[in-house]
């Protein structure tokens, strides 16, 4: 496991700045978009969040782990360190050296029960990488 991750200034507790962004993305494709952030919001007491590329942003203090984005007909929810992650379910997308994403379409099936497992396991990772 390697030492390096993104470390960001100014992750806080409640970004104002990511409810505000939560409002401009409404419909159908922001209320996936929050749902899944509020699931990373939900792993553990160190969650910190920031708005990273003008897309909200989860950490573990100041270690990004995942974030989301809303585009024309889909929402990606992505994983700093993705390609380290396991995905029997086969969700993650992307040939980067380390990020991957799942894209969520609308009308589409959403695995939500492996969604929810790679969420937890991209906080786990972090943590472990945090404490190494």
């Amino acid at each position: 496991m390697k030492d390096d991750f993104l470390r960001f200034d100014g992750a806080v507790e409640r970004d104002p700045r990511i409810d505000a962004w939560m409002k401009k993305h409404k419909g159908e494709l922001g209320a996936v978009a929050q749902q899944w952030f509020e699931a990373m919001r939900k792993c553990g007491d160190e969650v910190r969040e920031l708005l990273h590329d003008g897309c909200p942003t989860a950490c573990l203090g100041d270690a990004a782990f995942g974030y989301v984005n809303v585009f024309t007909s889909h929402v990606n929810v992505g994983f700093f360190h993705g390609a380290a992650l396991p995905d029997p379910a086969g969700l993650l997308q992307g040939t980067g050296k380390h990020m991957r994403h799942v894209k969520l379409k609308l009308g589409a099936a959403i695995n939500s029960a492996a969604l929810s497992r790679l969420i937890d396991a991209a906080y786990s990772d972090i943590k472990a990488r945090v404490e190494a």
